[in-house]
């Protein structure tokens, strides 16, 4: 399948071949919403958490008498029955596990689905590079002025995946809220999803195929 490939003023320049096997794939949305759930799983941190009656504060002396007071028999403040008291089953940060496993061929076929989704619906831009003089925010926000209409205020507009030695373009956009740069082997699918147009630089093509080919 070939694409066009842009330069950074918006102009084509030339065409390029992509990988069907990537770029030209059937989306099932079950299959991307389990992967997408199962990640979102996977970064949730157990933070509820309840003390039980042996680490509330209190109840080193027995209430009362054991017999003769008319009342039942307790033994410590610290009974679960009692305001302030321990727990019983509450959640504990330490047992919780909201672990899910997907394996990694599952989880390359719902990336490569949403991104063939992008080149149907014409929101996938091949650049040929991203050349900033002085590497300066102001230098890349002009670049996302010509490639996209960011009129509207939204924060979710460009997800641009660049090769590893672009360092200087992820210290540019870092300070642009509707931008966000990742390198190509780090492509996370849950922040791609949250955008609308994915930017691939050309050199990071490759970078891509290779990835897959490994899965």
């Amino acid at each position: 399948m070939k694409v066009d490939v842009k330069n950074q003023k918006n102009e084509v320049v030339e065409q390029i071949e992509l990988n069907d096997k990537i770029f030209k794939v059937k989306a099932n949305v079950d299959t991307i919403y389990q992967v997408y759930t199962s990640m979102l799983s996977n970064r949730r941190q157990p933070l509820a958490s309840t003390k039980d009656r042996s680490e509330v504060s209190g109840g080193g002396r027995k209430p009362w008498k054991q017999k003769g007071t008319g009342r039942a028999r307790v033994g410590s403040t610290r009974s679960p029955i009692w305001v302030g008291g321990g727990v019983t089953f509450g959640p504990r940060h330490n047992e919780a596990n909201f672990k899910k496993g997907v394996n990694q061929k599952m989880k390359q076929k719902a990336l490569a689905m949403v991104l063939s989704s992008k080149v149907k619906d014409n929101e996938l831009i091949i650049l040929d590079k991203i050349d900033l003089k002085n590497d300066k925010t102001k230098d890349m926000n002009a670049i996302a002025k010509n490639l996209f209409d960011i009129k509207k205020k939204n924060n979710s507009i460009a997800y641009i995946i660049v090769n590893n030695g672009s360092k200087s373009i992820i210290r540019a956009s870092r300070n642009i809220p509707f931008i966000y740069v990742t390198v190509d082997n780090s492509i996370d699918l849950v922040t791609l999803l949250n955008y609308k147009y994915v930017v691939i630089l050309k050199d990071a093509i490759e970078n891509i195929n290779k990835s897959f080919k490994k899965a």
